[in-house]
């Protein structure tokens, strides 16, 4: 038997205008952890739905070998009749269904159209045991945590006795709790034969469990190393063709204006939750041309508080002073907001930044149609070029703004987002963690876009859950923790151990001029 459980040879595959994958050769050694990392937009998600016949045989030209014979999958469950279980990024999880039922859903346990539930249950227990989740089988999925979804995930795949597992970015929207454990079931995984293929834009996770890492860019295998081989550095290398030395863009030293924005004594009442409040006491300021960080643990609330600012997305019974050039401003709705100057970009920008189903023109130009339109009716030929202007000025990579957004990589999909509120021409723009989920190449040119805007003498606010980008970033750095705002540090004074005191809240600072 070859030592390979899976080749890949010559993988090529097109849609219009774009060649994804471009003579890619991929190989999986049996009972490996194997990485395939690259930019967004590299073809690591295109040639894992090739070979787990998303794109059926036929729809891209090579060969596909497991264990050594040659296989033509028609669809997903012929793939997974071989054995190959992908697991996406967003969870193929039914809410409304219990663990044992999305376990064996599909595959249902019984005889003659007849589910036998006390053999779901018990076989959803072994399967739950290996996983190392520990709930009653028949617990709806919509009450469990995003951490043990992705355990529910993984034990559905054990369940179609998965011998290659496939897991695109799966610590995305975990805490590092969750993460780590994710991790170590990888590794027990792999000592009961598993091979897994992990897709992950997270270098120190890759280093941590990977024996082996290939890497792709502009949909062409690039290298493929060996865990004694990999470092973070060349893998950088290898994903943008260019060493990143500074993972920060340069920036001379800013030009600081007056302060733009300020909050004081901000609080924000749970929406649901009697007597539970998500924000207390706020206080913060933004100046022109000045980055402002606010860093905080899961459940800090970071979120909230942004959200309660633009125009009340968020929370009830909201109180405190929000001022605009020392003018105190009245932000009862989004439109208020927007109109007020005030831009927020959400953590989630499938489900609040975009209309995935349409094309990257009506997404720039949403949020300020009057700016395209004459007497309330859309000017086509004017929403066009200013999608184009934009397009170009944040190098969305993509042939035409007639390109669906759903069809991006995240990278650009986030670029989109940032685009359709820079139209709105704000002069504060709330970030709400911008990189998250977007490569080390994406992430710089994002970070340009944000100098940029700093320089127009913009105030730019940025919530991110990584330190290091913070201290890369920022001017000055608030921490939140339990919903205050716990202290501020300027970026001489910024360090991880000095934030992370203060959002665990074993520290305070005084205040720091500002």
């Amino acid at each position: 038997m070859t030592q390979h459980i899976l080749e890949m040879r010559s993988i090529t595959m097109e849609f219009p205008g774009v060649k994804a994958l471009d003579e890619v050769d991929f190989e999986v050694a049996r009972g490996e952890i194997h990485a395939l990392v690259g930019e967004n937009g590299a073809g690591k998600s295109t040639l894992m739905k090739v070979l787990s016949g998303v794109y059926p045989h036929g729809a891209y030209s090579g060969a596909i070998l497991m264990d050594g014979a040659e296989m033509a999958f028609r669809d997903i469950r012929h793939s997974e009749a071989a054995g190959i279980v992908i697991i996406h990024q967003e969870l193929a999880l039914v809410p409304q269904l219990s663990i044992a039922e999305n376990i064996f859903l599909g595959n249902e346990r019984g005889r003659a159209g007849t589910v036998d539930w006390q053999e779901t249950n018990r076989q959803a227990m072994l399967l739950m045991a290996r996983v190392g989740l520990i709930e009653d089988p028949e617990t709806l999925v919509s009450t469990l945590g995003v951490g043990k979804q992705q355990l529910v995930e993984i034990a559905k795949a054990l369940a179609k006795q998965v011998r290659l597992l496939i897991l695109d970015e799966p610590t995305a929207a975990l805490n590092e709790t969750d993460s780590a454990a994710l991790l170590a079931l990888l590794k027990e995984l792999r000592a009961q034969g598993i091979t897994s293929i992990l897709i992950s834009h997270k270098l120190n996770e890759v280093l941590a469990v990977a024996d082996t890492v290939t890497i792709l860019r502009d949909g062409r295998t690039i290298e493929t190393l060996a865990a004694t081989e990999v470092t973070e550095d060349r893998i950088i290398n290898g994903m943008v063709g260019r060493d990143l030395d500074h993972r920060f863009p340069p920036r001379p030293e800013p030009d600081i204006g007056e302060v733009l924005f300020e909050l004081e004594h901000w609080t924000v009442d749970h929406p649901t939750i009697a007597d539970r409040q998500v924000v207390r006491d706020a206080a913060l300021r933004v100046r022109r041309g000045e980055i402002v960080g606010i860093a905080g643990l899961m459940g800090a609330g970071r979120t909230e508080l942004a959200m309660s600012v633009f125009g009340r997305s968020y929370g009830r019974n909201i109180r405190g002073t929000v001022r605009k050039d020392g003018v105190p401003l009245k932000l009862s709705t989004v439109r208020d907001a927007i109109a007020a100057g005030i831009a927020y970009v959400s953590e989630d920008r499938k489900q609040y930044g975009l209309i995935l189903e349409e094309d990257i023109r009506r997404n720039m130009t949403l949020a300020n149609l009057a700016a395209v339109s004459t007497h309330s009716v859309i000017d086509a030929h004017r929403e066009v070029a200013a999608a184009e202007k934009l397009r170009t000025r944040l190098t969305v990579k993509t042939p035409t703004v007639f390109q669906k957004v759903g069809n991006l990589s995240g990278g650009n999909q986030q670029k989109v987002v940032l685009g359709k509120w820079i139209f709105t021409e704000p002069e504060l723009l709330i970030l709400d963690e911008p990189t998250r989920g977007i490569d080390v190449g994406a992430k710089y040119e994002i970070y340009l876009i944000i100098a940029q805007l700093a320089a127009e003498g913009k105030g730019v606010l940025v919530i991110s859950s990584e330190l290091p980008e913070l201290l890369g970033l920022c001017d000055r750095i608030y921490a939140m923790s339990a919903g205050r705002i716990t202290g501020e540090l300027p970026r001489a004074e910024a360090t991880q151990e000095a934030v992370m005191r203060l959002m665990t809240g074993t520290g305070t600072t005084e205040a720091v001029p500002s």
